[in-house]
């Protein structure tokens, strides 16, 4: 028989007699229900909150009880909840840094919740793991904010990084919804789009999003903020960490990049590290006549040539997968025409000071003439009598001439990529695939001889198949260019040498090479006469050792030599080697190409080697000749710097596309003839061009400075170099740089010096007044100390007005306005003066003055001393190791000669010429140390020109430097 289950009923003297029990309660005791909300809570809970009940009952649990709140009690929480046992934790509350530990318990409805608060942690295990607990604390040293959110977007815990920036407290944040904290509730479009992150984010989902923050009144910035969800063991999302970073000075710097992308004069675009085009500048839009938005993502693929767009697509990727620059060519469409143009696209990646990739800004570059050229150059090589076939720098083939496919019946789009290999014997594929291959990797030249099927006749004939890599200034290989020579005549008669030992010594010894033969192990066991005659060794002497050959070697070609026959005697594969060979005779190099078969008996035994070496000396001097040549022509005429033209006499007959891009003119006018120099020449610069041109004649090379009138009448400052062809003295080659940016610079930077020395000599002028007026207000009241203190402020004065005066000098030097009194001077009388004077300032050397003019001229007394002070001032400057500088005066009927002389550092030979001109100074490091600007000798120049006469300077390094002044004694008027 059961006994029925008892129910106790809650009276009211039951019900207070339990709150009373919870009121007795050690600690703050709160009960919450299933939402969380503060259902009760006794008096010590009310005091360590510090509010009525009225606050908080009623309320949530998280947005009331702020001082209690961290996300290890919200772990807490969640465990008890979900294991229904009872938990205690203990931790520091994030806003009252105290130590508090908390019991949770489970009831019906709801957790009970008592804390207690403590001096030190208690040193037990706590039933709340360690490792689950995340102490925000721990991340305030990090220049990021960051905190811990509930799924419903409660803070739970935040660093003091945020709480800084806005001014404000940990707890008046914590516990609140963090869409409503003064960060995000300026404005609705940034709440919403942190409230959608926080729900995919409650979801699992890890969330990345960019917005606008405002901190506090008046602070406006752009953040990155990143959501991870944290799960628990169940995979359940336990609470949220919002992480964000400043990036108002990214944001702002992008802006700059993509208003300065906007004013370069190219097709210009941006991407991110993630592959997306997110920009493009105007001239981009213009061309593609696609918007920003349309081109986005891979927007931009549908103005690509839907041919080259699978390709360039994979580039592009491939490229962004490896964080490599992207390089490809490619077919873009015109907006307005529908016309498609070749570009070369290329792209960087920008890093920051990590490493991390925050941009790649990429360029398009119109390619579409240049690949019109290399079309002709097809063209050109159809025409050659041989096979010529080009491969691209990966290997793979790109373009075969017509006389090869003939021969194969293949198209050309048969022949690219893999396709030749189908022309190739069957036996030879594999070996010649790995041939050219590992020439490839190499980046070296290739040569194999390999069976051709002729695809008409199906016959196989051999072929020498040799390539060689074609680079760039900077050594990248751009092309592989390469020909195929029947040899199969040449295989035939090695078959039959191979039948008859007889017949090969005769015809060994008969043929123009170095022939021998080798047994199967290496070892010489045969060499003609002219081999030996050409190297002074016997045979007996190459029997000795199987490497003996190898002292007939260049030194640097034995590695090689030894590597390659190692190989052929490991896999039977031919040898084939350019190595150099000492003659005996005269101890000179040669190139020979070392070439030996591998002779096989019926069951395909090797029992020797056949070998020959061809003198290809001459043929090597030749191709390196021509390559260096071919390369260097090709750099002049495509260039897109330099202008090139040809003339006959005044009628320019060829020019590059340069040339005339600069001058105006189309090639149409140059084929009508109506481009001639001389009408292109302005009147001032007549004489001086046909001068140059007569220099030239004599010469065979000048360079000079002119201006040519354009098609559209502009001019076009130009610095050009002339060459006359050896055969055709009429016929002239013409360089030309445009200069008009040098002289643009030029006359700003004059502009500029004018400007600031004016405005700098009034002010110092003012200031140099008063400064002696206080100094003598200084002496008169007997303050000498003082006065002698600011007398030295006269001495850098002195020194700043002598710099402005020769900027000021400078400018009118520029612009013609330096201006002469024309009066008689007495040079030995201003000599006497200057040395006198600079000998007092100068007691360190001794200024020794010899001879005498004995006249005086018409000249400008204070610039004729300007110049001389100058020489004189340097001598001692540049010579701190010497004693004397040496003034030589002397005279004759027309003119006057001053000689100064120091022996200190002087100067190279190879700047001599250079040390006139303005702002130069001399490179070498101890000459660099000794202050000045370089306008000295400048202006001395050309006072010195100004009064017709002439200046030169005779030095050598290490042992000083005589100036030499010539003036004319009569002024021409």
């Amino acid at each position: 028989m059961s006994t029925p289950k008892r129910t106790e009923r809650v009276t009211p003297a039951s019900s207070e007699t339990l709150l009373t029990m919870l009121e007795t309660l050690p600690g703050a005791l709160f009960v919450v229900d299933d939402t969380e909300t503060i259902v009760y809570a006794n008096a010590s809970a009310q005091a360590m909150l510090g509010a009525t009940p009225e606050a908080y009952l009623g309320s949530s649990f998280w947005r009331c009880a702020t001082p209690l709140v961290s996300i290890a009690l919200y772990q807490a929480v969640r465990k008890t909840r979900q294991t229904r046992t009872l938990t205690e934790v203990q931790y520091v509350s994030p806003v009252t840094q105290s130590w508090l530990h908390v019991h949770l318990a489970s009831t019906v409805g709801g957790l009970m919740l008592q804390f207690h608060q403590m001096r030190a942690p208690a040193p037990r295990q706590e039933t709340f793991p360690q490792g689950e607990r995340l102490c925000i604390n721990d991340l305030d040293g990090l220049q990021t904010g960051i905190g811990l959110l509930t799924p419903e977007g409660i803070v739970l815990d935040i660093n003091a990084v945020p709480l800084d920036d806005a001014q404000v407290r940990r707890e008046e944040v914590i516990g609140k919804p963090l869409a409503e904290t003064s960060w995000w509730s300026f404005a609705p479009a940034s709440q919403e789009r942190l409230r959608a992150a926080i729900a995919r984010a409650s979801r699992g989902e890890t969330v990345r999003f960019e917005a606008l923050v405002r901190p506090r009144e008046g602070m406006l910035l752009s953040f990155e903020s990143v959501i991870t969800p944290h799960m628990d063991a169940n995979y359940h999302v336990e609470y949220l960490v919002i992480a964000g970073i400043d990036i108002t000075t990214r944001k702002r710097a992008e802006r700059d990049i993509h208003a300065l992308i906007d004013a370069i004069p190219q097709l210009v675009w941006t991407g991110r590290p993630d592959g997306y085009v997110d920009s493009y500048n105007q001239r981009w839009r213009d061309y593609t006549g696609l918007s920003t938005e349309e081109a986005q993502g891979e927007g931009w693929m549908q103005c690509t040539h839907p041919q080259d767009r699978q390709r360039v697509l994979e580039t592009w990727q491939r490229a962004v997968q490896n964080g490599e620059p992207y390089e490809t060519e490619q077919r873009l469409r015109h907006g307005t025409t529908g016309e498609y143009r070749w570009f070369l696209m290329q792209a960087t990646p920008y890093t920051d000071a990590q490493g991390t990739i925050l941009k790649y800004i990429g360029t398009c570059t119109d390619i579409h003439d240049k690949k019109r050229a290399e079309a002709e150059l097809r063209s050109l090589i159809d025409a050659i009598p041989q096979f010529v076939w080009i491969m691209r720098p990966d290997g793979s083939a790109e373009y075969a001439n017509s006389r090869w496919c003939d021969y194969t019946d293949m198209t050309s789009q048969q022949y690219q990529g893999d396709g030749w290999l189908q022309a190739i014997h069957p036996d030879d594929r594999q070996r010649v695939l790995a041939g050219w291959q590992s020439a490839v990797q190499a980046g070296r030249p290739y040569e194999a001889e390999q069976r051709l099927r002729n695809g008409i006749t199906g016959d196989y004939r051999w072929f020498l198949a040799r390539g060689a890599p074609f680079k760039d200034a900077q050594g990248t290989i751009l092309k592989y260019f390469g020909t195929s020579t029947d040899i199969d005549e040449q295989k035939q008669a090695e078959q039959k040498i191979k039948a008859s030992e007889e017949n090969l010594r005769v015809l060994a010894e008969m043929v123009p090479q170095l022939v021998w033969t080798k047994r199967p192990d290496g070892q010489f066991a045969y060499t003609n006469q002219r081999w030996r005659d050409y190297t002074g060794s016997t045979l007996e002497q190459l029997q000795s050792d199987q490497w003996a050959h190898l002292q007939f070697l260049h030194p640097d070609d034995h590695k090689g030599n030894r590597a390659h026959w190692l190989h052929a005697l490991d896999t039977g594969d031919m040898f084939e080697y350019e190595q150099r060979l000492r003659n005996a005779h005269t101890g000179e190099y040669r190139w020979f190409l070392v070439r030996a078969m591998p002779v096989r008996d019926e069951v395909g035994q090797i029992v020797k080697w056949f070998g020959t070496s061809t003198d290809i000396d001459e043929q090597k001097r030749i191709e390196e000749a021509l390559r260096q040549s071919q390369e260097r022509a090709s750099v002049l005429m495509n260039s897109n710097i330099i202008g090139i033209f040809a003339d006959e006499r005044e009628q320019i007959v060829d020019a590059n596309d340069t040339f005339l891009r600069m001058t105006g003119y189309t090639r149409e006018d140059l084929c009508e003839g109506r481009i001639n120099w001389m009408q292109m020449t302005p009147p001032e610069y007549l004489a001086s061009t046909q001068q140059a041109h007569q220099e030239l004649a004599a010469q065979r090379s000048v360079t000079y400075e002119k201006e040519y009138i354009c098609k559209d009448g502009s001019r076009l400052p130009v610095l050009a170099g002339g060459v006359a062809l050896p055969h055709s003295p009429c016929k002239r080659i013409v360089f030309v740089l445009d200069n008009s940016a040098r002289k643009e610079l030029e006359q700003r930077k004059d502009d500029f010096i004018s400007m600031a020395s004016h405005e700098l000599r009034n002010p110092l002028t003012a200031f140099k007044m008063q400064t002696q007026l206080a100094r003598k207000r200084l002496e008169r009241q007997s303050h000498h100390e003082a006065a002698t203190a600011l007398s030295r402020v006269e001495g850098p004065v002195k020194q700043l007005e002598r710099l402005i005066g020769e900027l000021l000098d400078v400018s009118k030097i520029q612009a013609g306005r330096l201006e002469y009194v024309w009066e008689t001077v007495d040079l030995d009388a201003l000599l006497q003066d200057i040395t006198d004077t600079m000998q007092q300032t100068h007691p360190s050397h001794t200024i020794m003055v010899r001879g005498t003019v004995g006249t005086s001229l018409i000249g400008d007394r204070d610039r004729l001393g300007q110049v001389f002070i100058n020489l004189i001032s340097n001598a001692i400057k540049y010579s701190p190791d010497a004693e004397t500088v040496e003034v030589d005066l002397s005279a004759s009927e027309d003119a006057v000669t001053v000689h100064v002389r120091d022996h200190g550092l002087g100067i190279p030979r190879e700047q001599c010429d250079k040390i006139f001109e303005r702002f130069y100074r001399a490179t070498d490091p101890r000459q660099r140390a000794i202050p000045g600007l370089g306008m000295g000798l400048y202006i001395v120049a050309e006072i010195v020109k100004g009064h017709g006469g002439t200046i030169t300077v005779d030095s050598e390094a290490g042992k000083g430097s005589t100036f030499t002044v010539t003036l004319p004694r009569k002024r021409d008027t």
